[in-house]
């Protein structure tokens, strides 16, 4: 074995090792993810988007899913709100506790088993006045089914997920 051949069979272990380290560094980030308090808002990793760039106020106004526009966009809560037209974002300015998600836009039924995940913006409900939103179609189902109960849980889950 040539002097030139050890040097790439130990460069490409000493990559493999590098790798691995990398590799089971982001298994225990993603592992733990429990162990560490979670945004007030549930935002897109890219762009900090409430609601996946929903329009919050459109659930209440249509009746149904209705994609913001960056043209009507605000901050509040550190995130980054989207609307379809100038009358949503003026609605949401001022009274955004009327119109945003609960528990902050995480997924409703996931926060009444003490826990949390992301949505789909299609799967919502709007009931007594607030927006609920879920994960899937099949989760939607689930909430609607026993909502009332599943409310008094998030409700009381909510504050401690926070802190968590």
């Amino acid at each position: 074995m040539q002097y030139g051949e050890i040097i790439m069979q130990q460069t490409t272990r000493e990559s493999r090792n590098h790798l691995l380290t990398f590799l089971l560094f982001l298994l225990f980030l993603v592992s733990s993810e429990g162990a560490f308090a979670i945004d007030e808002i549930n935002t897109t990793f890219f762009g900090n988007l409430a609601i996946e760039g929903y329009d919050a106020v459109a659930y209440f106004s249509e009746g149904r899913a209705v994609e913001g526009d960056e043209d009507f966009e605000m901050v509040w809560k550190d995130a980054n709100w989207r609307f379809a037209n100038a009358a949503n974002l003026a609605a949401f300015r001022e009274n955004p506790e009327k119109f945003a998600p609960q528990y902050g836009g995480y997924c409703a039924w996931a926060v009444s088993q003490n826990d949390t995940a992301g949505i789909d913006p299609t799967q919502f409900t709007v009931y007594n006045g607030k927006l609920y939103l879920n994960y899937s179609k099949r989760i939607s189902a689930r909430w609607k089914l026993n909502k009332d109960a599943f409310i008094v849980d998030a409700d009381r889950y909510w504050p401690q997920l926070l802190q968590d």
